[in-house]
C-alpha cells in the first residue's frame, strides 16, 4: 500500500514520529496494516552498527532486504532509521516503484545543537544513545532530503524541537491523508509509483530463480549426505532423485563442507552466467539437473 521513509539527524525524534504515525493510522476507520522496520527489530546496537563503514553498510542491507520482503499493496511500511544517505533513499524509492506502491519521506528537521543535547540527555538517563565520535560523524555525513528529487518527494516535514511530535501534528495528519486517500481517475495529488516492465519482470524472475535454485541444490546435497550415511561412507552409485533426472554416481566420500562449498560455487557461477546469457532455471527439476551435472564434473 505504501512505503514511508523517515529521515533526520541522530536523536531528532524519528522513532517517536514513527510511533505517532503508526498510532494515527490505526485510529482511522479502514485500520490498515502498519509495520515499523528499524534497528531494534533486529536487536542491533546503534553504536556497533555505525562504528565503521562495513557494519553500517551491512545494517542498511539488512533493513533494505526486510523492506523488500515486506512491501505489498496491503500494508504500510515505515522505515525508522537515519536514512541519511540520498543514494540509499533512492534505493528504497526503487523498491517502492518495483512493488507499485505509494512512497513518501517524513523529515524530522532539528538543529544539530538540539540533537546533540537530546543525545546527551539519553546517555545520562542510560537510554539508547550514540557515543560522541559516532554522533559527530553521522551529523557530518547527513544529506538533507530535497523535494525536487523524485526519491525525496512527496516530502512531509516535522519540527520536533519547536512543535513537538504528536499523532495530531499537522504533518502527521497530512501524511495519513496522503497514505489512505482513495485514488481514482480524478485524483491528481496522490502518486502511486508504477514499475517498469524491465524492473517488474526482473524482480519476480530473479526472486523465483534464487528460491528454486537454493531449495533444489539443498535437496540434492541432503540426498547425497543421506546416501553416503547409508553406505557407511562408501561410494554412492545409481542415486536417483526423480524419473527425469540423471543418476548420481560418486566414487569417493564427499564431506558436507565440500558439498556446501560446491553448492555455493555453483549458485554463484549460475548467477554470473545469467548476466550475459540465459536466466537461471526457475523450476526445481532444471536446477537439480544442472547441479547434478556440475557435481559429476567436479567430484
Amino acid at each position: 500500500m505504501a512505503l514511508v521513509v523517515i529521515c533526520g539527524q541522530p536523536c531528532s525524534g524519528k522513532s517517536k514520529a514513527a510511533l505517532c504515525l503508526a498510532e494515527a493510522l490505526k485510529d482511522i476507520e479502514s485500520k490498515p496494516t502498519v509495520r515499523i522496520i528499524d534497528e531494534t527489530s533486529f536487536h542491533l546496537d546503534r553504536n556497533q552498527s555505525y562504528a565503521e563503514m562495513t557494519s553500517e553498510k551491512n545494517l542498511r542491507g539488512v533493513l533494505r532486504s526486510e523492506v523488500d520482503r515486506s512491501l505489498s499493496k496491503d500494508n504500510i511500511i515505515i522505515v525508522d532509521s537515519l536514512n541519511s544517505i540520498k543514494g540509499y533513499r533512492y534505493e528504497l524509492w526503487c523498491l517502492a516503484r518495483a512493488a507499485g506502491t505509494r512512497h513518501c519521506v517524513l523529515f524530522c528537521d532539528v538543529e544539530e545543537t538540539h540533537c546533540r543535547d537530546w543525545n546527551n540527555e539519553r546517555r545520562e538517563k542510560d537510554e539508547p544513545s550514540y557515543n560522541d565520535r559516532i554522533f559527530e560523524d553521522l551529523v557530518r555525513r547527513f544529506e538533507r532530503p530535497d523535494r525536487r528529487n523524485r526519491w525525496d518527494s512527496p516530502l512531509f516535514e516535522l519540527w520536533p524541537f519547536k512543535d513537538g511530535i504528536e499523532k495530531s501534528s499537522p504533518a502527521i495528519l497530512d501524511l495519513v491523508s496522503y497514505l489512505t486517500k482513495k485514488v481514482d481517475s480524478k485524483t491528481k495529488d496522490i502518486k502511486i509509483l508504477q514499475p517498469t516492465i524491465a524492473t517488474q519482470s526482473a524482480r519476480f524472475s530473479e526472486a523465483n530463480s534464487l528460491y528454486e535454485m537454493d531449495k533444489a541444490t539443498q535437496e540434492v546435497t541432503s540426498a547425497i549426505v543421506e546416501a553416503q550415511s547409508l553406505a557407511m561412507g562408501g561410494p554412492v552409485t545409481g542415486l536417483s532423485l526423480g524419473p527425469d533426472l540423471p543418476t548420481i554416481n560418486i566414487s569417493r566420500p564427499v564431506g558436507l563442507p565440500e558439498l556446501r562449498r560446491l553448492r555455493k560455487t555453483f549458485i554463484k557461477l549460475t548467477g554470473q552466467s545469467s548476466l550475459s546469457g540465459p536466466p537461471p532455471p526457475s523450476d526445481a527439476d532444471s536446477a537439480k539437473r544442472m547441479f547434478i551435472d556440475y557435481l559429476t564434473r567436479e567430484i
